[in-house]
C-alpha cells in the first residue's frame, strides 16, 4: 500500500501549493529529520549552537588556564602562535581530536602573564595547499595592523566584563516595526569612519526623536574592505573593530534599549569573503570546508564564497553565530541578507515565472533546512526577537509557521516597492501614472507574508542608483534648497516625496523601513574611499546639519517624516493590515483609503484642484484633518488646515439606502488624513 504524505496547514490554506503538496512535505521532512538528529546530539536546538562556548578560547576555572579549540577537519598539522610565544610558529602545536577538532591547553601558571588582553594569535595551519598563517573562524575579535594592513586575531578578555542593564525594549513593537536601517561608520558627519559610542551618543538621539522604534545595522561583523557595505565576512564572531571595541557596541545596543529601539543585526550568511589572508576560505587546507569544492561553492555573481549549509560542521557554525549575537549582544533579531542567493543554486537570477521554479533542481533543499532551522533557534531562544529575509523569489511559506510547514520567518521585505518607485520616476510622466497600478504594487501580498514595506533602502543610496530625493531634485539639491528658492521642479519633487512615503507606509505592509538621511534627502549617494576617489571620505557619511539647518528644506521632508511616523506609530497602522479601499478617481488621480478611523485622500494629478470634493466614508460623523503633506511647515502652501472639521452628508445609492460622504478641498500633489472625532 501507497504512503500517503500528510497535507501541511500551509499547503490545505492555499489551494495554488496543493498541486505540490508532497514537495511541501518532503521539505518539511527534512526539517523534521534534521532537527531529530540535533535534539539527540543536544537536548536542544538551543543547547545544540554553542559553539562559541567551545570554540576559540575557553577558560577552564579546574585546570586553572585556557583551551584553545578549532575546527579543521583535514588539516595535517596546525600550531597557535602570537606576541605571547614571541611569534614562535611551530612552537606550540594543537592535538588533533575527534570529529578533526584540534585543541591545546595553556595553563594560566605559564602563560598567564603572556596571554594577557589585547595579545595578538593566529594559526599556522599545514594542509593540502601548504603553509599558512590564518585566522580562526571563531575568533571574536579581529583587529588590523596599521603598518602592514593585515588582520590578526585578538585575545579578548576584559578584566570588567559589561554590566548590561536592559531596562526597556522587551519586543513590544514587533508587531508594529519602524526601522531605521544605519551604518555606524558613515552616520557621522566627519570625513572620517564613525565609531559605536558616536553612533550611541548622537544618532540614536535622533532616531528616538525621530519616532522609529527599531534600528537596523548594518556592517556589524568584520569585514576586510570597508566599501563592501559589511556585505563580505571575514570573521563572523567578531563585531568590526574599525568602529570600536565590543563592549562599546553593546553599550550602543543597551542605550537604544533604554530608549525603547529594538536592534537588528544585518545578518550575512548567505556568502563569505573569498580573502584567504582574513577569512575561511580554505581554512583546513582543503577546499571544501566551509564551501562546497569548486564553483559549487562559489558566487559568481558578487565574487565571494557559498556556505555548504548540509555539512553539519558549517551547520553548527552558522547556527552558533546566530545564537552568539542574540547572546552575547543582546541583538534583537535579524534581517537575514541575500536570502535569494542562498536559497537556490542559480543564485535567483532567473524570472520566478511559474510555480516549478520554487521546487526545481534549482532549489538549494539544504538551505532551506538551515533557514527553518535558524528561525527555530531564534524564537526558542529569544521568543520576541524579529527575523526578517531579504528575498525577492517570493519563496512560498517563507513566511508561515514552522509547524504549518513553513520555512518561519516574521517578515519578507518588500523589495518590489522601490524598484516600483525607480521604474515610476525614470520611465513614467507624472500624468500618465496609473493609480490602480500603484495600489496593486503596494498591495498586492498574500495575508500570512508579513512584509517590510519601504520605498527606498541603502541600496537606491549607492553610486550607480539614485534616491528618490536625487531621482526628484537631481542637481537642485545642491543649489535649489533654501527656502527663499522657487521652481515648479522643486515644488513637485518636494511634494511627491512627501507622498510617496506615505502612501507606501500606509498601504505597503506590516512594517516600514527607511535608510538613514534618506528621510530628509539627503544629497550625496553612498561612495566609499577607494582608488577612484581618492580614499576620501566624502561621500560615507550623513550630512545631519542640513536637516538641522533652519533655511534649507531639508528639514521640511524631516519633519513630515517625523509627523508620519507619529501618526503611524499612535493609530498603530502597520497592525491594521490592508488598506480598505474607498474610491480611485482616474480622472482626478485620486485614491481615497482608510484605516481604523483615519481617511487616507492622496491627489497625485499634476494641476487638478477641486473644491469640496466628494468622498466616500464608512461612518457617519464629524472628521477632522490631522495631517496635510501641504502643510506650510512642511514647506507647502497650507492650502488645507490641520484641525479643519468636516461632516458627513448622505446621499442615497443605486440601492436606494443613504450613505454617509464627506466633502475636502482636493488640491493637486497633496496628501492629506482625516480622522473620525465624534
Amino acid at each position: 500500500m501507497q504512503n500517503v504524505k500528510p497535507i501541511l496547514p500551509v499547503v490545505a490554506a492555499d489551494e495554488w501549493l496543493q498541486p505540490v503538496a508532497d514537495k511541501m512535505w518532503d521539505r518539511h521532512e527534512r526539517y523534521l529529520q534534521r532537527m531529530h538528529a540535533i535534539e539527540g546530539q543536544a537536548s536542544s536546538i538551543v543547547d545544540y549552537a554553542n559553539g562559541y562556548r567551545y570554540y576559540g578560547w575557553q577558560w577552564d576555572d579546574t585546570l586553572q588556564g585556557w583551551w584553545f579549540r578549532e575546527w579543521l577537519p583535514e588539516a595535517e598539522d596546525v600550531f597557535i602562535f602570537g606576541d605571547f610565544n614571541s611569534w614562535q610558529r611551530t612552537q606550540l602545536r594543537l592535538d588533533r581530536g575527534q570529529g578533526g577538532v584540534w585543541q591545546i591547553f595553556l595553563p594560566e601558571a605559564m602563560y598567564g602573564h603572556l596571554l594577557t588582553h589585547g595579545s595578538l594569535y593566529k594559526l599556522h595551519v599545514h594542509g593540502r595547499n601548504g603553509w599558512h598563517d590564518r585566522i580562526p573562524a571563531y575568533a571574536t575579535r579581529v583587529v588590523q595592523d596599521e603598518a602592514s594592513k593585515n588582520y590578526t586575531a585578538q585575545f579578548w578578555n576584559p578584566v570588567e566584563p559589561y554590566k548590561w542593564k536592559d531596562t526597556a525594549w522587551q519586543g513590544a513593537q514587533k508587531e508594529n516595526l519602524l526601522i531605521y536601517e544605519a551604518h555606524v561608520g558613515m552616520a557621522q558627519e566627519e570625513e572620517k569612519v564613525g565609531t559605536y559610542v558616536e553612533f550611541r551618543d548622537e544618532v540614536l538621539p535622533r532616531i528616538a526623536k525621530a519616532g522609529y522604534n527599531a534600528v537596523q545595522l548594518m556592517a556589524i561583523a568584520e569585514h576586510p574592505y570597508y566599501g563592501s557595505f559589511g556585505y563580505h565576512v571575514s570573521n563572523f564572531f567578531a563585531p568590526s573593530s574599525r568602529f570600536g571595541t565590543p563592549e562599546e557596541l553593546k553599550s550602543l545596543i543597551d542605550t537604544a534599549h533604554g530608549m525603547g529601539i529594538a536592534v537588528i543585526m544585518d545578518l550575512v550568511h548567505a556568502h563569505y569573503v573569498k580573502n584567504m589572508n582574513e577569512g575561511l576560505l580554505d581554512l583546513d587546507g582543503s577546499d571544501h570546508h566551509y564551501s562546497k569544492a569548486g564553483d559549487a561553492g562559489y558566487q559568481r555573481y558578487w565574487d565571494s564564497m557559498v556556505f555548504d549549509y548540509g555539512k553539519g560542521g558549517v551547520e553548527h557554525f552558522l547556527l552558533s553565530n546566530v545564537k552568539y549575537w542574540l547572546d552575547e549582544f543582546h541583538f534583537d533579531g535579524y534581517r537575514f541578507d541575500g536570502v535569494t542567493s542562498m536559497l537556490y543554486y542559480h543564485r535567483g537570477y532567473i524570472d520566478f515565472d511559474a510555480r516549478e521554479r520554487f521546487f526545481d533542481e534549482g532549489v538549494d533543499l539544504d538551505a532551506v533546512t538551515y533557514l527553518t532551522l535558524a528561525n527555530r533557534l531564534v524564537h526558542d531562544f529569544r521568543a520576541e526577537a524579529v527575523t526578517i529575509a531579504e528575498d525577492v523569489s517570493g519563496m512560498p511559506a517563507l513566511c508561515s509557521p514552522i509547524d504549518d510547514g513553513g520555512v518561519g520567518f516574521d517578515y519578507r521585505l518588500g523589495m518590489a516597492m522601490p524598484d516600483f518607485w525607480i521604474r515610476m520616476l525614470k520611465d513614467t510622466p507624472d500624468e500618465e501614472w496609473n493609480i490602480w497600478e500603484m495600489w496593486d504594487v503596494m498591495t498586492s501580498r498574500l495575508p500570512s507574508v508579513k512584509t517590510v514595506a519601504y520605498a527606498e533602502s541603502h541600496d537606491q543610496a549607492m553610486v550607480g542608483d539614485k534616491t528618490i530625493a536625487f531621482r526628484l531634485l537631481d542637481s537642485l539639491m545642491y543649489e535649489g534648497m533654501d527656502r527663499a528658492f522657487e521652481s515648479p521642479v522643486m515644488d513637485r519633487g518636494m511634494a511627491l516625496h512627501k507622498m510617496i512615503r506615505l502612501f507606501t507606509i500606509t498601504t505597503g505592509g506590516d512594517a516600514y523601513l527607511n535608510f538613514m538621511g534618506n528621510e530628509f534627502g539627503h544629497p550625496e549617494w553612498i561612495d566609499f574611499p577607494r582608488e577612484g576617489n581618492g580614499y576620501s571620505h566624502a561621500y560615507a557619511r550623513r550630512q545631519w546639519s542640513l536637516r538641522d539647518n533652519g533655511f534649507l528644506r531639508y528639514a521640511y521632508l524631516a519633519d513630515f517624516d517625523e509627523a508620519m511616523i507619529e501618526l503611524v506609530s499612535k493609530h498603530r497602522i502597520l497592525s491594521d493590515g490592508y488598506p480598505y479601499n474607498l474610491q480611485m478617481d482616474e480622472q482626478n488621480k485620486t485614491m481615497v483609503y482608510s484605516h481604523r478611523d483615519l481617511i487616507f485622500v492622496l491627489n497625485w494629478h499634476t494641476e487638478a484642484a477641486i473644491p469640496d470634493y466628494e468622498l466616500p466614508v464608512r461612518e457617519a460623523g464629524k472628521y477632522e484633518v490631522v495631517l496635510s503633506s501641504d502643510e506650510e511647515r512642511f514647506g507647502g502652501l497650507g492650502r488645507q488646515t490641520v484641525g479643519e472639521e468636516h461632516f458627513t452628508f448622505n446621499v442615497e445609492g443605486e440601492d436606494g439606502q443613504m450613505y454617509p460622504r464627506l466633502k475636502v478641498y482636493n488640491t493637486p500633489r497633496t496628501a492629506i488624513v482625516l480622522r473620525k472625532v465624534d
